[in-house]
């Protein structure tokens, strides 16, 4: 469950050891997943040298914990592994903001992948594809043979596409399977199903196709998450007033990448870098495929005509600031490094979540809060200000 409370006041002052006890306390942690905290080098070489291949030892990050998220009307502590300063205290602070009106509220697609499956040789591919749409019913059946115990969890075959696509050496038609995979991320399960069914599929297309890539997309345009939040001028800043400045500062610098077509994808490119600052650093503490739901975020706001922002920014009638952002976010609370880290089981006993879909919302609420820290700092005092102080800090204030 996830926690009561995540306004922990004073918490950035406490000690390393206090901190982690506030957060036992508050996330109902067993003894195992505290000391799998605070152990300094918390990966046994045993499990480690399972996990990949050629193991010579392991390599330790920070976990912080960012503070006073509330989502959909639940409080969150989100533990972050990264190695740069200010990030974690960045996505606090602005979760903080938006709190009178109710925090950040979210809706997520239900956890489906795609599987695709490439066939080669048809003679007549737009006849081919038709004929895989139509046996759609027999494909799905095939599909929940092959997975009788994800059926039995409620997940499944939702669905089947065909099109054609013009390639270098001829037409292809390119199948998608669609798969429900409840709280797993689902990519062995898919490339699985892919392997399996391509056989058949290619059989429906014509005499002399043949199969040719099956693999799942990390393109996961059927399992988005979607969170916004309201942020009120009075919360941005000391008085409405100001607040309302800030809040015009914020959509000028949002928009200054449409200002120019070249400024447009560095400045986009550097705006998402720090959506992702979060929810890569959550996905990390929490044991799942940082580098699919990374590939997967830019490539969605990059699909179609042009790359753009992973967040939209824009002003209500009220004055408010009002935020929101949408990314394919490919989770799972079973199998992975989630399952046999001890600290990212530790971390998801933070979270308290139990659904896929629910780890989902949290990782894109803790980026959008951090796009607006770095929006907020960028238009009104600096990035570098409160950034490199921190950087000071992580370094002991050496020069």
């Amino acid at each position: 469950m996830p926690v009561a409370n995540s306004r922990l006041a004073g918490f950035h002052k406490l000690t390393v050891a206090e901190r982690r006890a506030a957060v036992a306390e508050a996330a109902s942690l067993s003894e195992g997943d505290v000391a799998a905290l605070a152990r300094e080098g918390e990966l046994p070489l045993a499990v480690a040298d399972r996990m990949i291949e050629n193991v010579i030892g392991t390599y330790s990050l920070p976990v912080g914990v960012a503070t006073n998220f509330v989502i959909d009307g639940r409080h969150y502590l989100i533990p972050f592994v990264l190695e740069e300063a200010s990030v974690v205290a960045a996505a606090s602070n602005m979760a903080k903001r938006c709190l009178k009106k109710g925090g950040f509220t979210s809706e997520c697609d239900a956890p489906v992948m795609i599987g695709q499956i490439e066939v080669r040789g048809c003679a007549h591919p737009r006849e081919a594809a038709d004929a895989v749409v139509a046996a759609r019913d027999d494909v799905g059946k095939r599909c929940d043979a092959a997975m009788p115990s994800m059926v039995a969890r409620g997940g499944g075959f939702r669905g089947l596409e065909a099109r054609v696509v013009d390639g270098p050496g001829g037409p292809l038609v390119v199948c998608h399977l669609l798969v429900d995979c409840r709280d797993a991320m689902g990519a062995n399960l898919v490339n699985t199903l892919a392997e399996a069914l391509s056989d058949y599929v290619a059989s429906l297309c014509g005499a002399g196709a043949r199969a040719g890539l099956r693999i799942l997309s990390n393109l996961a345009t059927e399992r988005l998450a979607r969170v916004s939040a309201t942020f009120t001028p009075g919360e941005l800043a000391a008085t409405p007033d100001e607040g309302a400045t800030v809040v015009d500062a914020i959509l000028e610098a949002f928009d200054f990448a449409r200002a120019d077509p070249w400024r447009a994808r560095t400045t986009v490119c550097t705006n998402n870098k720090g959506v992702m600052n979060a929810i890569s650093s959550v996905a990390v503490a929490t044991g799942q495929d940082w580098r699919a739901i990374e590939a997967g975020a830019h490539a969605y706001v990059g699909y179609g005509t042009s790359y753009g922002p992973m967040t939209a920014w824009s002003k209500n009638d009220d004055g408010d600031l009002v935020g929101s952002i949408t990314v394919p976010m490919a989770v799972g609370l079973v199998g992975g490094a989630c399952k046999v880290h001890p600290a990212a089981k530790a971390n998801l006993n933070i979270l308290g979540v139990d659904k896929a879909v629910d780890l989902a919302k949290v990782m894109a609420a803790a980026g959008l809060a951090q796009n607006l820290a770095a929006l907020k700092a960028l238009a009104t005092e600096g990035i570098q200000r409160g950034h490199m102080a921190l950087h000071a800090r992580s370094r002991g204030d050496q020069a």
